[in-house]
């Protein structure tokens, strides 16, 4: 049930990061008079609509994204541009089809408020508010997490104590018969144990202590403070393959203890707070980027292939992983939904970097072709040359098409592996 709850939670989280996307696009072109004639959230068919003043606002039954209608996307033909509409080109009869469509929205006592009309800063600022919506609330989320309830930073207060000593690539919790027992068991390390003093140097943080442990090698001295006594043990390290500590990849020899630190909540500051929020876009559009690498494991996925932790989920991904974080039972009921706001969180984030792509039919498309516009209209300002006019971005259509067609194909790919293959949170 829970599992079930968290999926349907995640999913209406979903919907509302759509829906408040497309609120940005609404609100700003209201606000500089371009007439929207619709407000939905999906694609197909309608299931739910009410009519406002002059803008239809519904929800549609296909909950993959969302979109406004803005009349006059595209600009007219030029009148030189008459004589040569004749060919009869694909790409032509494309690009004529989309044009009369969008002419065919534009009533005459609306023909002043097309959106091709405004000035390019304007449409700038429409299309890129929705991608900045959800910045903004992936930001708030992120801040509201990390200055009011912190995160999990571990202390120098043992939480376990490793049993035995067990290879890092061997990815087994339990100790296989022939392993040796850990230094921490042997020396008579105890879970709340708190460690001040490790071979003679004070101990003010968890990283301090794992660096000196890693660093040493033979019998170690190191004092620790139990039940508000002070003892010292004295632990003979042994040389155990580690992951590399950074971005580097792959194990080293280091030397091993075998203990486990006690976490503990830190609200963060907001220096902090912007620090690790520029990490997490930086991170999240190198992920961007390496979207199309991931085919190969996508496909290997479906297969029956081990599908990777960083493989790429769509809806049904995302909400999955919500309700199984909603499910996790070695969590407490806050840090659960926790995880569950900070996964939304990153969607949005995801969400922005996608849409601010420069490429058609995606918002950024747009963006670009209006600062092109910008840039020709000052340059033949300054070259006292004729005005250019508006950039026609229907001429660009089979473009988009294109594009839209691999958006689709990579989206259903994802969408199968959700489904058959899916990426797990445990």
């Amino acid at each position: 049930m829970l599992v079930v709850l968290g999926i349907l939670i995640f999913f209406l989280g979903l919907l509302f990061s759509i829906a408040w996307h497309e609120l940005g696009h609404l609100a700003t072109a209201k606000m500089f008079g371009v007439k929207v004639t619709q407000y939905m959230v999906g694609f197909g068919r309608t299931l739910f609509s009410r009519q406002g003043k002059e803008t239809e606002y519904g929800v549609k039954a296909v909950p993959f994204g969302g979109f406004i209608r803005m009349i006059g996307m595209f600009p007219p033909k030029r009148d030189e541009e008459y004589g040569r509409t004749a060919s009869s080109a694909p790409w032509r009869a494309m690009v004529e089809d989309a044009r009369q469509a969008v002419a065919e929205e534009v009533r005459p006592e609306d023909s002043h408020r097309q959106f091709y009309q405004r000035k390019p800063w304007k449409r700038i600022i429409v299309m890129a508010a929705g991608p900045f919506m959800n910045l903004i609330l992936a930001i708030g989320i992120f801040t509201s997490v990390l200055m009011g309830y912190g995160i999990a930073e571990p202390t120098t207060t043992i939480h376990s104590v490793s049993e035995c000593v067990v290879p890092e690539d061997q990815n087994t919790e339990e100790c296989p018969p022939d392993a040796p027992k850990s230094p921490a068991a042997t020396a008579g390390f105890r879970p709340g144990d708190e460690i001040i003093r490790f071979n003679g140097q004070w101990v003010e943080s968890w990283s301090e202590l794992r660096d000196s442990i890693r660093d040493a090698s033979g019998t170690a001295t190191v004092l620790v403070e139990r039940d508000g006594e002070r003892l010292t043990l004295r632990p003979e390290l042994m040389q155990n393959p580690q992951p590399r500590l950074g971005e580097a990849e792959g194990l080293v020899e280091v030397g091993f203890l075998g203990v486990v630190p006690t976490d503990h909540l830190v609200r963060q500051n907001f220096g902090q707070v912007v620090t690790r929020i520029g990490t997490m876009i930086g991170a999240t559009a190198q992920k961007v980027v390496e979207l199309p690498s991931k085919v190969p494991d996508l496909v290997a996925a479906i297969g029956g292939q081990e599908r990777a932790e960083d493989s790429p989920v769509g809806v049904v991904g995302a909400s999955r992983l919500g309700g199984e974080v909603l499910s996790y039972d070695k969590l407490s009921v806050s840090a659960r939904l926790i995880m569950m706001v900070q996964l939304l969180a990153g969607v949005n984030l995801s969400l922005f970097l996608i849409n601010m792509l420069p490429l058609l039919p995606l918002d950024g498309g747009h963006i670009a072709g209006a600062f092109w516009e910008a840039l020709r209209r000052n340059f033949a300002k300054l070259t006292r040359r004729p005005d250019p006019g508006p950039f026609d971005t229907a001429k660009l259509m089979p473009l988009a098409y294109g594009i839209s067609i691999v958006f689709i194909a990579y989206s259903l790919l994802v969408l199968v592996a959700d489904v058959v293959n899916p990426v797990t949170f445990t």
